[in-house]
């Protein structure tokens, strides 16, 4: 979450207008994440997300998902889920941007997880799946294995302004990922983004899963691979793998890893960290002057992926082959 874009008290309640809302009562943007401008807002009727969407999230990408979490949120997973106007659409425009108000989740992220988080992430992670085995709609994953090396290719020499010799360690990476990437594993709805600032706690109980504007239709052992890199390493970029095991254990008695994806899963993991090293690499070097928005580093998944680069077998994440 993050504000680019910046809406007037006039804008808003001619947007809301349109809703059956009450009367707005206070809003404030929220500063936090890189890709949407996030509002919080307090009507009449309760508190709600306003997102308008920017950058990478394409406008005709947009009902798939608001209708995810329509789905998911009927198959028991606690989701925001998108306000219905008037008209009864999901989507409607604010300051030229497309826009969406959804539910407010009540509950904070966790800052430092400990492994009884990590636990309930991989049981959560494990019902989002399966609950997302019957949505009928499909998006491909445009930042999975075939989108990196162009995600490299607009970064370009500046990679090197970030680190000395990095874009040569990224090639030799990406030349190995593409040569073995698994590209026959069970593919499904994944949320692709289930970092500790899209899960919220109140004390040690799960009480939603925001920020599917990532989700798409992919390899479900990735979207774990995923959730071993933002749950499992240590703020000095040690993996911690009792951590790791913890997660993998609870994922795996809600929906049994195969021995397939046991086997891919250190691959899966290298990918995983290129992914959030090539995207945050692009946003620290393009970040709007003047976005409320600090960018993340992208040498936090340099390191990580450094020690996925070392791995001799999925043991070395906490579970047997």
């Amino acid at each position: 979450m993050a504000v680019y874009t910046d809406v007037t008290t006039d804008d808003l309640n001619e947007f809301l207008t349109g809703y059956e809302l009450g009367e707005l009562r206070s809003y404030k943007g929220i500063a936090e994440g890189v890709e949407n401008s996030n509002f919080l807002l307090h009507t009449t009727a309760g508190s709600f997300i306003l997102t308008l969407y920017e950058k990478r999230v394409a406008e005709r990408e947009l009902p798939f998902f608001l209708a995810l979490m329509e789905h998911l949120a009927a198959r028991g997973i606690t989701c925001p889920q998108p306000v219905k106007n008037k008209k009864g659409g999901m989507l409607g425009r604010v300051t030229g941007r497309p826009a969406a108000i959804v539910t407010f989740l009540d509950g904070l992220w966790i800052r430092r997880p400990n492994a009884g988080h990590c636990a309930v992430v991989g049981e959560a992670l494990a019902g989002l799946h399966l609950a997302g085995a019957d949505f009928k709609m499909k998006r491909a994953n445009a930042l999975s294995i075939d989108g990196w090396r162009p995600l490299y290719e607009h970064a370009g020499a500046r990679g090197d302004s970030v680190r000395p010799g990095l874009c040569n360690e990224i090639v030799k990476e990406l030349d190995i990922l593409e040569k073995s990437w698994p590209r026959d594993l069970p593919e499904g709805v994944i949320h692709a983004d289930l970092f500790p600032d899209n899960v919220f706690f109140l004390g040690d109980r799960l009480s939603g899963l925001i920020d599917f504007y990532f989700a798409c239709t992919d390899t479900l052992a990735f979207d774990v691979a995923i959730c071993l890199n933002a749950w499992c390493f240590e703020p000095d970029h040690s993996y911690n793998v009792t951590k790791g095991r913890a997660l993998l254990k609870a994922y795996g008695k809600v929906r049994a890893l195969s021995a397939e994806e046991r086997a891919a899963l250190p691959i899966l993991a290298r990918g995983a960290a290129m992914r959030f090293l090539l995207t945050r690499l692009v946003d620290w070097l393009a970040v709007p002057d003047g976005a409320l928005v600090k960018p993340k580093d992208p040498l936090e998944y340099f390191r990580k992926l450094r020690f996925h680069q070392s791995v001799k077998s999925v043991s070395d994440y906490g579970i047997s082959a």
